[in-house]
């Protein structure tokens, strides 16, 4: 099996006596189970391992296994072919050697090497230890739900940017209105048998979901002239539940749930085959729940043609006439469905397509693009990558640290944090779209982005939903709830993944100060792309929060609109990540709200938004912090200034509706801004739904420990001069009441006319003093002085002293002075 290690064998003729004793010892500790002629020396041992790359091994996911995965592990790795060809065949190359490794001699996870060349053996120490990829680690399968049924196929999308701008659809006033007619007078040629709704709750998961056979839920042909579409939606993040022939082209097709619920109908990304070129089908969605929604302002599906993603490299692209969005007429009497139709014509005979709400961007494809990161070695340099925490179904939920390395602990404790997050509403994937554009331009070499290395530390989570995402839910978690209305909860293994977020928030604020957070979304209803934010109720930094916004519009005019931002914080939203982070004290908390559709602005105007469009946001985020910290501030100014001037607008308009005249020259300012706005009623967003039944009690018990615990945590400890003025304070007030009691006792006085403690207590305590500073003074602990950190949200004039607006210096950066901060122990890499 090891050709060259059978060779240098053969060559060592002379036992050794170490190698006897290291047979035994590790034999009996299960390290090695090799016969003895099967062992190599250990000077052979050395030579080999170290000098031939391919039997090192590939990092780990975390978990204690085997150096090569058994059978039922094998399911558990995944090989995509969404990744590039070089590095596929990278991982190939590693799978084809890791074989190559099931020799019973082997069973250890860390080789034995000496890094001088000499022959006495030693344990490596552990590579990326706190890691999950190496430079030929597989993937992770997405673990599914134990009821879900999942195809053994891995999906893929090439990505690909429309030559010609994507013009929204106008309505002719001819559109068609189907008559909704149901199972009962078509013919059901898809249906997925269990899906899990509310009242049932999530049990286990596994890789593969469902056990046992897949079955086809899809018609059978019944010969070549058989036009009938087969569906299917059993993949990563598919959704659709039911398809209905009511005609030889038509089809009624019904979403699934969020899984656990019974409600969330929007996302849908489905396959159909079996395609006749010359036909014009018809489908219609019969069981979405909002009134209201993009496709009524000219919004189109999204189609994808294997055939012509093969022959013309063309990928997702907008497709569909004669579409509508109306009321069903079908009413069970419980709630309203609405109904999105719209007619296709295929481009290919016989071709696999697939349908869309948006741009899908799965799990799998995050962790492709991360393990491009972590086999990038420049990238991995300032990017770390980490576990957050475990989904409720076992899923990785990734942390990224980007930062450059800085020179001394005084300069690394002196960054600002940044926090961006995406996905945790898994149906808006063009959140995932925004962030791998920050990540594009954060981790590429660009002057730009190694200066906001230099001066941030970004904190990264790009998918806090992996499970909903997987298993193609719109809103929720598998917990069946929306978790961007839990984020004050305290039920760890219900919520881990927002629980976790939040805590390494919160250990991040006690280490800087976090300058932004900000939670990337998806808009069903609007057109654009936009913030909400959380008024400020300082007057010092008054208005403040909307200074990165404005500039933000001003970056991407043609993409994101300030008039459509709205910064008041209503009750309904108390339990969302932006009001949280920002009740914890971060100023400029945000939600980015980025529409399915497109842009009503600019060049851009009336036209769909790309992948690439939604990518180039991210890079703006990017431009808009360095412009947000300039150390010149006349464009934070500029921006203030303009900001009141359309303040004192909006508040002129608010009164001339009401009818009423008012002067606004001195007291406009002390307007309450939240008076001005209107709610964010319009924003994509649902009420809280509570706890689910089977986690009420357990809230209820957790509250209680709580509380509790509260009653009997311990006072915290009190310093020795703290504890001898209170003693010197309950002995002399000890002494004081038996000197009132024999005095009220020989000259029977009255309680009333008894002596003030506190008076007397401040007089025992300025003589204790005065006391104690006659003494021979005793050697006390000195405390070093903590870190003050400036709350204040604007720039610091001194934190990018040599700053130049040339963003691409011919010369090497400088650096700024750092305050020095006595006794600061903070590693020098955060």
């Amino acid at each position: 099996m090891f050709p060259a290690l059978e060779t240098e064998v053969k060559q060592e003729t002379l036992p050794d006596p170490y190698e006897d004793f290291m047979y035994h010892h590790l034999q009996y500790y299960g390290y090695f189970k090799g016969h003895r002629g099967s062992l190599p020396t250990s000077a052979t041992h050395q030579h080999v391992w170290k000098n031939n790359p391919r039997y090192l091994l590939s990092g780990s996911f975390g978990e204690r296994q085997g150096m090569v995965p058994d059978p039922l592990q094998k399911e558990k790795l995944l090989w995509p072919t969404c990744i590039s060809s070089p590095v596929h065949r990278q991982i190939e190359a590693v799978s084809r050697d890791s074989l190559m490794l099931s020799s019973p001699l082997l069973k250890s996870r860390q080789l034995l090497h000496d890094e001088f060349g000499e022959v006495s053996p030693c344990l490596r120490e552990p590579r990326d230890l706190f890691t999950f990829f190496s430079s030929s680690g597989p993937l992770q399968a997405p673990r599914w739900p134990i009821e879900c049924e999942v195809i053994k196929e891995n999906l893929h999308h090439i990505e690909w940017v429309p030559p010609q701008p994507e013009y929204f659809y106008q309505p002719t006033g001819n559109e068609k209105l189907p008559e909704i007619v149901g199972e009962e007078k078509g013919t059901v040629v898809f249906q997925l048998d269990s899906v899990p709704t509310e009242g049932s709750y999530f049990t286990s998961s596994r890789v593969g979901g469902k056990r046992g056979i897949i079955k086809e839920l899809a018609v059978t042909l019944q010969g070549p002239e058989d036009k009938t579409l087969l569906f299917e939606s059993r993949f990563e993040s598919g959704n659709l539940q039911k398809a209905v022939r009511v005609d030889t082209y038509e089809y009624e097709l019904t979403l699934r749930t969020d899984l656990y619920t019974n409600k969330h109908t929007q996302w849908f990304y489905f396959r159909v085959q079996n395609t006749r070129k010359d036909a014009t089908y018809r489908f219609t969605i019969v069981n979405l729940l909002k009134p209201k929604s993009l496709y009524t302002i000219g919004m189109k599906p999204l189609m994808y043609s294997q055939l012509d993603a093969k022959t013309h490299n063309i990928g997702w692209r907008r497709e569909g006439n004669e579409i509508r969005y109306y009321k069903n007429n079908r009413d069970d009497g419980q709630q309203a469905f609405y109904c999105l139709t719209w007619t296709i014509q295929f481009p290919h005979d016989q071709d696999t397509c697939f349908f869309a709400h948006f741009y899908p961007y799965t799990y799998t494809d995050l962790q492709c693009y991360l393990l491009s990161v972590a086999n990038n070695p420049v990238q991995s340099q300032f990017c770390k990558l980490r576990t957050l925490c475990r989904s409720l179904a076992g899923n990785t939920v990734y942390l990224l640290t980007i930062t450059n390395p800085s020179r001394t602990p005084q300069e690394a404790a002196a960054k600002k944090a940044v926090v961006l997050s995406a996905r945790v509403h898994p149906g808006e994937s063009n959140g995932s779209w925004i962030m791998k554009g920050f990540l594009d331009f954060i981790l590429s070499n660009s002057p730009d982005a190694q200066l906001l290395r230099d001066i941030f530390v970004f904190k990264v989570v790009p998918m806090l939903n992996p499970d909903g995402v997987i298993v193609g839910n719109y809103r929720c978690s598998l917990a069946g709830r929306d978790l961007n209305r839990h984020y004050k909860t305290i039920l760890k293994e219900s919520f881990p993944c927002i629980w976790y977020t939040r805590n390494m928030i919160k250990r991040l604020l006690e280490e800087r100060e976090v300058l932004l957070y900000c939670d990337f979304h998806g808009h069903s209803r609007k057109n654009n792309i936009f913030l909400y934010g959380c008024n400020n109720n300082d007057r010092k930094y008054w208005l403040h929060e909307r200074v990165f916004p404005l500039m933000l519009s001003k970056n991407a005019p043609d993409k994101f609109s300030f008039h459509s931002c709205n910064f008041k914080v209503q009750k309904c939203k108390e339990g969302t990540g932006r009001v949280v982070m920002w009740r914890m004290g971060i100023l400029n908390s945000y939600t980015m709200e980025s529409t399915f559709g497109g842009s009503t602005l600019g060049n851009k105007r009336d036209t769909h938004f790309t992948t690439e469009d939604l990518k180039s946001l991210g890079y703006h985020v990017c431009d808009t912090l360095l412009d947000f910290c300039d150390p010149d501030r006349t464009k934070f100014i500029q921006c203030l200034t303009e900001l009141k001037e359309l303040l004192q607008q909006e508040i002129h308009k608010k009164f001339n509706e009401l009818g009423q005249d008012m002067d606004l020259e001195g007291s406009w300012s002390d307007i309450c801004l939240s008076d001005i706005e209107s709610s964010t009623s319009g924003s994509d967003s649902s009420l809280s739904d509570g706890l689910p039944v089977h986690l009420l009690n357990v809230a209820d018990e957790l509250n209680q420990k709580k509380k509790m615990y509260k009653k009997k945590k311990k006072k915290l400890l009190q310093t020795r001069k703290q504890r001898n003025e209170q003693y010197e304070k309950n002995n002399w007030m000890q002494e004081l009441k038996l000197t009132e009691d024999a005095l009220s006792q020989l000259h029977g006085r009255d309680k009333g006319t008894s002596l003030d403690p506190s008076k007397m207590t401040s007089l025992i305590l300025t003589k204790n003093k005065e006391r104690m500073q006659t003494e021979k003074p005793r050697s006390t602990v000195s405390c070093s002085p903590k870190r003050i950190t400036n709350s204040s949200q604007e720039p610091a004039p001194d934190m990018k002293s040599h700053w130049s607006r040339n963003r691409y210096p011919a010369t090497k950066r400088g650096r700024a002075a750092m305050t020095v901060y006595p006794s600061l122990h903070i590693y020098t890499y955060p």
